[in-house]
């Protein structure tokens, strides 16, 4: 049985509060998503597309073997005269599937798995965060020119870098959007290709570094009920309208000529509501576009803002727990490069869903409480074993993945300790020096 059956199958025993894999993950979705993209094909092979999606996912789900082994290990091969393919056959296959198709796949498959997963509301807005990170890629001449690297006055970065933001739904992890480019273009520039896909009755919760008030603006206009929580920038100049409470005023932001010119329906002022509170003896003040204060209480609303760290959990989740922290990516052109973030998007978000579907199981739980580094070694231990289990037994699998569930609660987080710093790690040869 290959693996994109068995998850079929496994999907029609799910327990009834969720919908099937099959409507998400089906053989029928990943042909639409491959004929959107124009690389759809007739001809028979050994590795069809539809299978090489699939691999694209285990590079990422097993990180720790070779591309060609992964293909056997998720037994997606059709049967031919020789047990195995060519690494050769692999790389070509990724070739002919493209980007497209992946991204698109991976769009679909938010939306849906989104739709089946009952996220908490927090006064009527699903939380949301945006934040950035940076990938490595392999040092190639190709991913140089696409990618560049980052450089100070000492020296440039070992290997090419490709930014990226995402947008997650906090209670799950579950990514709903990613744009990426080369290291050199910006966070903000990024986040504008998020707006289009933030759902209305949405509250995101953005990093000080994505401090715009163009950006801020075009979220909030582009939907009904998008609101945006962040940091104030130091030094940012407003004047106060009136008070709605104690340390809580409404406050009018003037925008800059160049801010206008590059927001065309930027206008003059904006309004919005501020709030300062005092955390461990140091100030806060937080803007946001919740502007009624009878509906969001201010004190609740800098008591979320915390919340926005989980986007940076999920990173860790991505690179240390999924990834083994192999940081350098494998792919050595820039097209695979962008084929293999999209399907490290779609397999976390594989495994995020899987949690879901556990965490839910449970009385008064939600995903991010429990713990994604055992939870996805399990589940991608499942995952492989699945082509050699039989169908009568795949409601059995079922059943203990969906049992296993109370052994990867997380206990309850601890305040920190100690400062935020980074040792220096002892370097073994000395540095390049640019130049």
């Amino acid at each position: 049985m290959h693996f994109s059956q068995a998850i079929d199958a496994i999907a029609r025993v799910s327990p009834e509060h969720f919908s099937s894999l099959a409507d998400v993950l089906s053989p029928e979705l990943i042909d639409e998503c491959l004929a959107h993209a124009g690389v759809a094909t007739l001809r028979k092979r050994r590795l069809p597309l539809e299978m090489v999606v699939w691999s694209i996912v285990g590079m990422a789900l097993f990180r720790h073997i070779p591309m060609g082994q992964v293909v056997h290990q998720l037994d997606i091969v059709l049967p031919g005269q020789r047990p195995f393919v060519a690494p050769s056959a692999v790389v070509q296959a990724r070739q002919r599937l493209g980007v497209e198709a992946v991204k698109r796949v991976f769009e679909q498959t938010q939306d849906l798995w989104h739709e089946q997963t009952p996220h908490p509301h927090w006064c009527g807005l699903r939380l949301l965060g945006v934040d950035g990170v940076v990938w490595r890629t392999p040092d190639t001449p190709d991913n140089q020119a696409a990618f560049t690297r980052t450089r100070n006055a000492y020296r440039e970065a070992s290997y090419p870098q490709v930014r990226m933001v995402c947008q997650m739904e906090l209670t799950s992890h579950l990514i709903t959007g990613a744009a990426f480019d080369s290291i050199s273009t910006g966070e903000v520039a990024l986040t504008t290709d998020l707006i289009a896909s933030t759902p209305d009755h949405s509250l995101t919760l953005f990093d000080r570094g994505f401090y715009s008030l163009g950006l801020l603006h075009a979220w909030q206009q582009a939907g009904e009920q998008r609101h945006w929580l962040i940091p104030l920038r130091k030094g940012a100049q407003y004047e106060e309208i009136y008070s709605l409470g104690r340390q809580d005023r409404l406050v009018r932001l003037t925008t800059s000529p160049q801010a206008r010119a590059k927001w065309p329906d930027l206008p003059a002022t904006l309004e919005a509501r501020l709030m300062r509170r005092k955390v461990k003896g140091k100030e806060v003040q937080v803007l946001t576009s919740m502007t009624d204060p009878l509906r969001f209480p201010a004190a609740d609303i800098v008591d979320l803002y915390s919340y926005r760290w989980e986007i940076e959990l999920g990173y860790r989740e991505m690179k240390q727990s999924l990834l083994g922290s192999r940081l350098t990516l494998r792919s050595r052109t820039p097209d695979m490069v962008r084929q293999e973030l999209w399907g490290t998007l779609l397999a976390y978000n594989l495994i995020r869903f899987q949690m879901a579907r556990m965490a839910y199981s449970l009385d008064s739980i939600h995903p991010n409480q429990l713990s994604f580094h055992q939870a996805a070694h399990f589940i991608i231990k499942e995952l492989s074993m699945l082509p050699a289990v039989s169908p009568g037994r795949l409601p059995e699998v079922m059943r203990s993945m969906l049992e296993m569930a109370p052994s990867f609660l997380l206990p309850d987080r601890r305040e920190r300790s100690y400062p935020r710093a980074v040792r220096t790690r002892p370097q073994k040869y000395a540095v390049k020096r640019v130049g």
